[in-house]
């Protein structure tokens, strides 16, 4: 490959995704230093942010999206938020399953209908979203977040201080039920990311007027900084993809061993992609023929593809960084990190295929 072409590459690849983060990071760390300033964090709030990550990151079809948009409410749960966000991301329709499911093509997407992906996507993503809670547990334990007792008067503003929140979840609400309108500012602020931008411009309104140049201070320097790491991860793995020819590394099978490749496949793209959404944009047109030889059960294919991008949350995709530097700042070894965040998701990957493979193997 000549070096002009691998320039280009990089070139695209570090531009590839900076605008749809920047749309989300801004608003996201805005949201968060303007509720930081309101003490919403207590042990309740981040008990509820873990238990709806799952549906915020299905939901938002973003796991970057949910985590920093939940995250400010989290306080010690940062973590089961970040495995919660993850799992709900890849295995909840309408985000991972249907992504796969469109991208390997018609025959797959016709032989699949949307309640099957749901309901085995739900028996997925309990144990899964389980097993990463249990290692979050045990592998990492946060500094004290500063939880006080609740009082009457702070239950008082309890709505006012999870309005942006409310407004959030109404505006997706909303979206999902009438749609595209037509109007493009309408339809954008229907989105999870036009969603999440209301929902910080609210919560700033609600800081007071001196706090505001502050936060908007803090989020412009969290997100500048994130987006040059992001930029350059995605570049890496946008040029490791063009170098290295990943569909001639597995074979075609049937049954098991054919699901077997697919996880494999989709491991090996997410290694080398970094990005979530990436790796189901890519590796759907290279698994959809071994999917369609082999013959192999659609519904379980598109799973296995699902779980296997759970290998890794690396320092090659954005979500290892937006964790990283939230839920583990505390963390000053990059090693130890980088071990909780993958052993976590590999574990995560592990239940999920041994659960798949057995039902595939008593079904058939």
């Amino acid at each position: 490959m000549a070096s002009a072409d691998l320039v280009a590459a990089y070139n695209v690849g570090f531009g590839r995704a900076l605008g749809e983060f920047a749309l989300i990071l801004l608003p996201s760390f805005t949201l968060a230093a303007a509720l930081s300033r309101q003490n919403v964090a207590s042990e309740a709030a981040g008990r509820a942010t873990a238990f709806a990550s799952p549906v915020a990151g299905a939901g938002m079809i973003c796991p970057d999206t949910a985590y920093a948009a939940l995250s400010p409410a989290a306080g010690r749960y940062k973590l089961e938020l970040a495995f919660g966000a993850y799992a709900g991301f890849k295995l909840l329709y309408p985000a991972g399953p249907l992504i796969v499911a469109a991208g390997l093509g018609a025959a797959v997407t016709e032989a699949v209908p949307p309640i099957t992906l749901l309901l085995a996507g739900v028996m997925l993503t309990v144990p899964v979203w389980m097993a990463g809670v249990i290692w979050a547990r045990f592998a990492y334990k946060p500094a004290e977040s500063g939880f006080v007792a609740a009082t009457e008067q702070k239950k008082a503003g309890l709505f006012l201080t999870f309005a942006p929140f409310s407004v959030m979840a109404a505006l997706l609400l909303v979206g999902g039920v009438v749609g595209q309108t037509g109007n493009g500012i309408i339809d954008f602020l229907l989105m999870p990311k036009g969603a999440l931008l209301c929902a910080a411009i609210l919560a700033l309104l609600q800081t007071p007027v001196t706090a505001r140049r502050e936060c908007l201070d803090s989020a412009v320097r969290r997100t500048g900084s994130l987006l040059l790491v992001i930029g350059a991860a995605s570049a890496f793995g946008g040029v490791l993809t063009m170098l290295v020819p990943l569909d001639r590394l597995v074979p075609n099978g049937s049954g098991l061993v054919t699901l077997l490749a697919l996880f494999a496949l989709t491991v090996i793209f997410k290694l080398a992609q970094g990005s979530s959404m990436a790796t189901f944009a890519a590796v759907a047109p290279v698994a959809a023929p071994i999917v369609v030889a082999s013959g192999a059960e659609p519904v379980a294919a598109v799973f296995a593809i699902c779980l296997g991008s759970f290998i890794a949350i690396l320092p090659n995709d954005s979500y290892y960084w937006l964790v990283r530097r939230d839920a583990l700042e505390h963390e000053t070894s990059e090693a130890r990190a980088i071990r909780i965040l993958t052993g976590g998701a590999v574990l995560q990957a592990c239940v999920g295929l041994a659960l798949l493979l057995a039902v595939v193997a008593l079904w058939a």
